[in-house]
């Protein structure tokens, strides 16, 4: 079987909502309200990340979200694969391949010069398959600071 991949519409926005949630949950990082509330702006068609439902014979198995940004280093647009997901009852037939090929192809669609994923350190089979596909390992760590809205 193959996959495809449509970007969300906002009455997509329970579906998604309920695949991220999952996807979130499995990898140990469930979701906080506010990026809930981020899944209905994405559904909506928000331009800097921009959602897809990866489906089977028209039935939703899993989903991506692209995001754009900027890289003097890349050469301009730059994006990451933020999330991608499949349900747990379609693993090991492919699809992970072919969602990660999907996504690359939407990435280069919209003017994506490179593309990031970032992987937890735990999920070896990913890791794998991402590299296998010419990912590669750049060696530095990634670092994160949320900043709070100021009052």
């Amino acid at each position: 079987m193959s996959l495809t991949a449509r970007r969300a519409q906002p009455g997509d926005t329970a579906l998604l909502l309920a695949l991220s949630r999952d996807f979130h949950e499995e990898d140990g990082s469930p979701l906080d309200a506010a990026a809930e509330a981020t899944i209905a702006h994405v559904a909506a068609g928000e331009p800097l990340a921009p959602a897809y439902l990866l489906e089977e014979n028209g039935a939703a198995v899993g989903f991506f979200i692209l995001t754009l940004g900027y890289s003097v280093e890349n050469g301009g647009t730059d994006g990451f694969i933020d999330d991608i997901y499949l349900l747990p009852q379609v693993r090991g037939r492919g699809l992970g391949k072919q969602a990660v090929a999907l996504a690359m192809e939407q990435a280069r669609a919209i003017g994506i010069r490179a593309l990031l994923l970032e992987v937890e350190a735990h999920n070896s089979r990913a890791y794998h398959l991402y590299r296998g596909m010419g990912f590669a390992d750049t060696k530095r760590r990634l670092l994160r600071m949320v900043l709070a809205p100021e009052a």
